[in-house]
This record gives C-alpha cells, structure tokens and sequence, in this order.
C-alpha cells in the first residue's frame, strides 16, 4: 500500500515540495534572472506589435499570445514522454516561477531597521516593494503597508504558481508566472496600455480567481478564522481588485488588524476601504504576516498530497 501512496506523490506532490525547497534555500537566481530575460523578451513584443499602427484588445491579446504560448508549448513538449526528466524540469520550473524566500528578505529588510527604530531606513526599503510613496509613512503606516505587500504577493508570488502547478504541472506554473508578470508590465489603465493591456491584466484575473480565493481561505483557516471570513464576505467587494480584495481582506482579519485605508501614490491620495477589524499593525506584525503565508504553504502541501492519495486510492 505504501508503494500506491508513492506513486500518487510522485507526479505532484514531490516535485512541488523540491521546487518549494529550492526557493528556500537558493532564493531568486542574482544574475541571469529567467524572468529579466522575459521581460526583455515581452518589451520586444510589444515594439513590434506597435508598429503595426492599430493597438486595440484583439492585437493585445495576440501580443501576450506570443509572448507567453510559446515558453508554455515548449516546457509541455519536452517534459512529454519523459517520466523522471519531466519530474525535474517541473521542479525546475516551479522553483523560477515562485518568489517565497525573496518576499520574506524583502519584508524582513523592512522590518529589521522598522524594530530597531531607524524610520528612515525602513521607508527607504519599503520603497523597493510597494508602488506608494513612503517617505511621510510613520511606523505604523510602513507596518501596514509591508503587511499588505506580504498578505497579497503570498498569492502572486507563491500560490498561484502553486494552484496552477498542481493543474498542470511545471508549464501551468510558467504560464501563471510569465501571465502575471505581463499583469505587472502592460495592465495598466493608462493611455498607453488600455487597450494593448487589457488582455493581460483580464487573463491574470483569470488565472488568480481560484487561488486567490484559495489562499484566502488557507488564510483564514490559520487565523482567527470567523474574523477573517467576516472580513472577506464584507470588505472584498469594495476593493478595486477582485482578486487582491479577498486575499487581503481576509489576511487582515486572520491576523486581527486594519489595513487598507487612504495612501499617496505618485503624489495623489487614492481612498482605499479599510480591510480588517483589529488594531493597526505594527513592526512585529510582519514577521506574523510571514508566519501566516509559510504555514499556509504547509497547509497547501498537506492538502495536495491528500488530494493526491485520495485520486489513486
């Protein structure tokens, strides 16, 4: 019997815990970063697509076709017919598509000096992962703000690429990380990306609507659990996002904070709705954050080699 439970781990469960591991202990590549080479790779694209002279939602979609099927074909077609090749490539690939131990240093650097009570230092960290400006956040602002950063990259950094692995393997996680990174360069609504945008930030959309609702629940699970579906039932629908309302409103409840809330981008004050119900976060409050998204990559483990088992039962 034991022989049949490993098989069923083999194709899924094994391969996500190695690339899992990998992250941990080598984080993100420091040179030739696969994903720099993308984006290079998606910038081109989109010069040539813009000199065909018509930008509307069709050539967009055609462009993150080009842009992301053909790495996606690729990976599917060398790891086919190739047991334990294909075992490795998946682990290869889930290791480059997910950012665990990147997002805990990164919040972490703004947590140290945040503790040690050097502002300033923390600001100047927090500027390198979040988009709003810091430098009039006082300590509790910059808690708030690497908390939110944690809580909402726990799904874009780790478990989408999950989710879409345990699908489909290594190119379901490629195809999440190279959509999700065209998300994060053409989705915006501005004049210039509109329209040549619009597919790639509804595709991502897409992509992240079952995770996102996935992780929400793992959050609220190991949270205060009625708190935190509370939160997400009653304040996910007013954030912007449909994907990032739930996994943070839900966060923010789990660790018993408030979130959310007016913040300065690029000079202009946007009002947020407020996400939790608790008191507002403070420095230690982003270790927790850590804590909640590593125990939900537990939780994510444990339920895919049950799942597993339960299939090949």
């Amino acid at each position: 019997m034991s022989a049949v439970y490993l098989l069923a781990l083999l194709p899924i469960v094994i391969p996500m815990a190695l690339g899992l591991l990998l992250d941990h202990l080598l984080g993100e590549p420091r040179r030739y970063h696969p994903l720099v080479g993308f984006g290079r790779y998606a910038v081109a694209v989109e010069r040539l697509f813009r000199r065909i002279g018509v930008i509307n939602r069709a050539v967009g979609l055609l462009a993150w076709s080009v842009a992301v099927l053909p790495w996606v074909a690729l990976a599917g077609s060398l790891r086919e017919g190739h047991f334990w090749f294909g075992m490795l490539l998946d682990v290869v690939l889930l290791y480059a598509a997910i950012g665990g131990r990147s997002l805990a240093e990164h919040a972490r650097a703004v947590a140290t000096p945040l503790a040690a009570g050097d502002l300033a230092g923390a600001r100047g960290r927090l500027s390198w992962i979040v988009s709003r400006d810091t430098a009039e956040l006082d300590e509790s602002g910059v808690a708030k703000a690497t908390v939110e950063s944690v809580l909402e990259n726990g799904n874009d950094a780790i478990f989408g690429a999950l989710f879409w692995f345990a699908l489909l393997g290594g190119p379901g996680a490629l195809m999440f990380r190279l959509a999700n990174t065209l998300d994060a360069m053409w989705g915006y609504r501005t004049e210039r990306y509109l329209r040549f945008g619009w597919a790639a930030a509804r595709i991502d959309d897409v992509l992240n609507f079952i995770p996102a609702r996935l992780t929400a629940l793992s959050y609220a699970l190991l949270g205060h659990t009625a708190t935190a579906l509370r939160c997400w039932r009653t304040q996910a629908p007013t954030w912007d996002s449909p994907n990032a309302g739930p996994v943070m409103a839900s966060g923010a409840g789990a660790l018993d904070l408030s979130l959310g809330g007016p913040a300065i981008y690029h000079g202009h004050l946007e009002t947020r709705p407020s996400l939790g119900a608790g008191r507002p976060a403070a420095a230690a409050d982003i270790d927790k954050a850590l804590a909640l998204v590593q125990n939900s990559v537990w939780l994510w483990l444990l339920g895919v080699a049950i799942v597993s088992v339960f299939l090949h039962a």
